[in-house]
């Protein structure tokens, strides 16, 4: 009996581990948008960005309120929901839907250099620390892991090296580091603001803030 427990409870993980994989696949196809917002104008991205997140967001509210939005939207989707996602009583938004506000509001609120930086953080380390917080956290921090928060971190790292930059000094790389901590933070914090709102604008205005006070010639409006 202790065996088939103990192998129900393998698999039990091994599942949970999958759905995250395809949730993160998902969360990772929405690295597009940034990509998409470079290369284009600020007025043509919010052009495609608000009627989209406007859409995302009237379904995810009225699959609450209207029995037939909520079949449909629970056939389709309903595996890949957490179960705060789906809870009646509080009415979160899915991940999704707080993808899409956090872009639109990233791209009317921030220099594009700092809104794509913000926001690919978000996909690359967020996705990072989730996969390796299941798969090898040990150590809890708060509701997480170390090993997780770690990966976030380091692949933020990795983000902010590769990434353009508007003069290449040395100095923006160290400001970039700066906003990888700060996103590593508020990711392992356990506060009721979803990771796909409080990343992008924590390492994003931390991002603005130390350009602001530390590099204040560097124009970072020059790619828009």
């Amino acid at each position: 009996m202790t065996e088939l427990l103990q192998s129900k409870s393998v698999q039990s993980v091994e599942e949970s581990y999958r759905i995250e994989l395809i949730r993160k696949s998902i969360h990772f196809s929405s690295i597009l948008i940034p990509i998409f917002y470079f290369y284009t104008p600020r007025e043509f991205a919010l052009s495609v960005l608000l009627p989209m997140t406007a859409a995302f967001l009237i379904v995810d509210i009225a699959r609450y309120y209207h029995r037939p939005t909520e079949l449909w939207f629970n056939r389709i989707f309903g595996w890949l929901l957490r179960s705060h996602e789906s809870d009646r009583e509080r009415k979160h938004l899915n991940g999704a839907t707080y993808v899409l506000i956090a872009a639109a509001l990233a791209v009317l609120v921030f220099p594009k250099i700092i809104a794509v930086t913000s926001f690919i953080i978000l996909i690359i380390s967020d996705l990072t620390a989730a996969l390796v917080g299941k798969r090898f956290g040990k150590h809890r921090l708060f509701k997480k892991s170390w090993e997780g928060t770690l990966a976030f971190f380091l692949s933020a790292i990795l983000v902010i090296a590769f990434l353009p930059k508007v003069e290449y000094r040395e100095s923006e790389y160290l400001v970039g580091i700066l906003a990888a901590a700060a996103g590593a933070i508020i990711e392992v914090l356990p506060i009721d603001i979803d990771d796909n709102l409080s990343i992008p604008f924590t390492v994003g205005f931390v991002l603005w803030g130390c350009y602001s006070l530390f590099l204040p010639t560097i124009n970072v409006y020059k790619f828009g």
